[in-house]
């Protein structure tokens, strides 16, 4: 019997105003007459709720794009989910902020690409995005309820964590999450750009735990290690077909974000069957389960 799933990443579509180099979208994007409709998407957040999901990231792209916004919120709140917007700011209005509120948000988490105005819009490729992100940071709250903040880090911008998390204090937000580019997609595509040096990543690490130290109480600070230069692995998303499972925009159901990037894999499809049958049955999710896969001394480790 498999355990039930805690979380669903709903990537509403690939559509996204920004021009961020670390994307870990895949290269071929989901154009918007593959997106699934309003109505499809609504019957899969009712499943995943029947499935025993207990929250939904509505991400992207950019879920701004999508008209039907505040209806997919409605309906995850009516599921009973708690609703979590994964968002660039860029695209949501303060009107729409007020729609989503109403129809249940929960939680917001805006990205950021940078303590700098200047240096983030660059990152970004979007002139004005910064100014745009702090003006919603302010609704949020505004609005009384909890901001993330995320930051994803690389070769441009690890030296000035501790300007991110001085950022984050100033929006007001309850946590801050320092996230290291995970290669994939355009990111793997653009990585020697990005890659930062080994003396990097420790410097970082050093500062995130300093940052902690001298804010606890004040904000959370949330790391996401590198996939390169650790000393072990980390387990992807608390182990393949554990506890999350991810939709596409056009509606192909994945045990991680990244697991199109293997080869091999028969992803099912949500307009074709049904939620509880693909995290049960489908044979992406039961190719990596569990440990009888793996070959020794990595089925023993206690890690």
């Amino acid at each position: 019997m498999h355990e039930k799933p805690l979380g669903l990443l709903a990537e509403l579509t690939h559509r996204c105003p920004l021009g961020c180099p670390y994307c870990s979208n895949p290269l071929a994007l989901d154009p918007r007459e593959d997106e699934l409709d309003t109505a499809t998407w609504l019957r899969v957040l009712r499943e995943a709720a029947e499935l025993g999901v207990l929250q939904v990231h509505l991400s992207g792209g950019e879920p701004g794009a999508r008209r039907d916004l505040i209806d997919i919120t409605a309906g995850a709140h009516a599921a009973g989910l708690y609703t979590n917007l994964i968002t660039s700011a860029v695209g949501i209005t303060e009107s729409v902020l007020t729609g989503l509120v109403q129809a249940g948000l929960d939680h917001v988490q805006i990205s950021i690409q940078d303590g700098d105005a200047q240096s983030a819009d660059r990152i970004a490729g979007y002139a004005g995005a910064f100014a745009r992100k702090r003006a919603l940071a302010a609704a949020v709250v505004g609005h009384k309820l909890p901001l993330t903040v995320n930051a994803v880090v690389h070769r441009a911008n690890i030296d000035r964590i501790g300007d991110i998390v001085d950022l984050a204090l100033a929006l007001a937000a309850n946590r801050v999450e320092i996230a290291h580019v995970q290669y994939y997609g355009w990111a793997l595509r653009n990585r020697a750009a990005l890659m930062p040096s080994r003396e990097q990543v420790e410097r970082a690490a050093s500062a995130v735990a300093e940052l902690r130290a001298r804010h606890q109480g004040r904000i959370v600070i949330d790391a996401v290690v590198p996939d390169y230069y650790a000393r072990y692995p980390k387990p992807c998303v608390g182990g393949w077909g554990r506890r999350s499972l991810n939709v596409t925009p056009a509606g192909k159901v994945l045990p991680c974000h990244a697991a199109e990037s293997i080869t091999g894999l028969e992803f099912w499809n949500v307009r074709e069957r049904s939620l509880a049958d693909i995290w049960a049955n489908s044979p992406a999710f039961s190719a990596f389960r569990g440990t009888g896969w793996m070959r020794e001394p990595c089925a023993s480790c206690p890690r």
